[in-house]
Parts: C-alpha cells; structure tokens; sequence
C-alpha cells in the first residue's frame, strides 16, 4: 500500500507483524515457495491496526502448489496462476519490512530465512529489521504451554479467538490478539499472585483441547511453521543480526515506550514480568 511510511520519517520505531503462507516440501530436495505475504503496521503505544498489506505470490514452478489445499481457506494452484511474481511486488515488501520491528509466531526460524531467500532469488538485497519480536520465543517463556502447545491455532482457541485460517493477513491479526490475551492474563496474575497464581499449577497439568472437543471441521495438513518439540529452535542459525532474544526484544521495549504516550503500554508491560523483555 501506498501509504506505509518509512520509520526514519516517522520518528518512531512502529511494529510490522508479518507472515508467509508457502509450499510444504514432500520429499528431499525440494524448495519452499512462498505463496503468500500479509502484513499489519501496529501503533507501538497504542497496539491498534495502522495499516495492512496481503498479496498472493506466483512460484516460479506451479507444480509445487497443490491442485486442491486439504486445509480451510487454502492457497490452491488456481488461486495463484494470475498472481504477480515475487519480483513484482519486492519493493513494496521490502518498503513495508526494512526498519521497522518485526513480529510474528516463529518468524526468527522460518520467515526470514524465507524473505532473504526469495529477495537473494531476485538478486536485491533483503529488508532488515530495528527489531525483533518472535511470539513463538516470548511467549513460550513468559506464558507458558498452559494452552497445550505453543502452536498459535492453540493459543487461539484457548482464549477463544476463533479457527486459524492459514491465510497471512487473518494469521496476523490473530497474532496480535493472542499477545495481548496472553499480556493481560499476565498483568492480571502479577497484580494478585496469590489469588490467580494459586490454580496455575494445577492448570498447566492439563492439556487444553480446541472447543470443538478435538474435532476439527476440516483436515489440517502439517504446517510449516509447527514449532518443533524441543526449544532447541533458539540456538538455530538465522539470517539476521545474532543477538539473544532477552537483549533484542528489551530494545524494543525501549523503543515501544519512549515517547510520553506510551505509558499504559509501560505498565502493562511492567506489571506483566515485561512481556517484551
């Protein structure tokens, strides 16, 4: 979109939470290809919706994409034959991506391994962010596997916010929401320990199902984006400036509340263990 502004004219550091929706490599030696991109600009003080960008992306080789997606509101090869190539809409990608703070749900593993890919593919350099907030990393330390699993389809439907569609603007609106669920329900427990912290235990023993008693309305194909089992993602090798997570994200907290209209954000966070730490 035309009106994305860049952070250095802004003045301040705004937050773009991103996401890609790609192929699913089947077998050794086979590529991801993205077929998606969405994207929010998120007021830092305020956490409201600025603006929002999602296009469809052709792959060079169709036949990576499925005939017919197994999953609800699925990218098939019919949806992205008439889609513009990566090429085409590089720069405005790269306008909404570089210098600003980027967020999402495993985004430091996966999403940026893939837009320095596809930017390396066209031979333009890649966009780079001020910052970096990966939800999957935060809120694993900071919330917990309280909801079962740190899958974001989980987190969404313990705190009610509906199915994951697996489409990357509705993926990171619901990202957003998950953060300030999960934000809130750590104010409230940090106000008053020892009435909501007491049945904490005792909760995170049980493994929360989707309210739909397990059953879900249509098949679900293996995301790429899963977390995997062991939180040894963390040490994995990424694209981008190798800082640890407690250091990248206190700087963006920093950022987030610097300005005078950033204290209710300033205190959510501080009375939250600071959420963005």
């Amino acid at each position: 979109m035309d009106g994305f502004i860049p952070s250095q004219a802004a003045g301040t550091a705004e937050i773009v939470f991103f996401d890609l929706e790609t192929t699913v490599p089947r077998r050794a030696g086979q590529r991801f290809w993205v077929l998606e991109f969405g994207a929010i600009i998120v007021c830092p003080r305020k956490l409201v919706e600025l603006e929002s960008f999602s296009t469809l992306i052709k792959p060079k080789d169709l036949s990576a994409v499925a005939l017919k997606s197994s999953r609800c509101d699925g990218i098939t090869r019919e949806a992205v034959e008439s889609a513009p190539e990566f090429e085409e809409v590089a720069d405005k990608i790269f306008s909404i991506l570089n210098g600003r703070v980027w967020a999402g749900h495993n985004i430091r593993r996966f999403d940026c391994a893939r837009i320095k890919e596809a930017f390396a593919e066209i031979g333009k350099p890649a966009p780079v962010p001020v910052g970096m907030i990966d939800s999957l990393g935060v809120l694993t330390e900071k919330f917990g596997r309280r909801a079962g699993n740190m899958k974001m389809a989980t987190l969404a439907s313990y705190f009610g916010l509906g199915q994951q569609k697996h489409r990357s603007l509705d993926d990171v609106r619901m990202n957003l929401e998950v953060l300030k669920h999960c934000a809130t329900v750590l104010f409230l427990e940090s106000s008053l320990p020892n009435t909501f912290n007491s049945n904490l235990q005792s909760s995170l023993t049980v493994t929360t199902r989707s309210r739909s008693n397990g059953k879900l309305p249509c098949r679900e194909e293996t995301s790429r984006k899963s977390p995997p089992i062991s939180l040894g993602y963390q040490r994995s090798a990424v694209p981008y400036t190798r800082t640890s997570l407690g250091k990248m994200t206190e700087s963006v907290k920093n950022l987030l509340c610097k300005s005078q209209g950033s204290q209710p954000l300033n205190t959510l966070l501080k009375h939250s263990h600071s959420l963005l730490r």
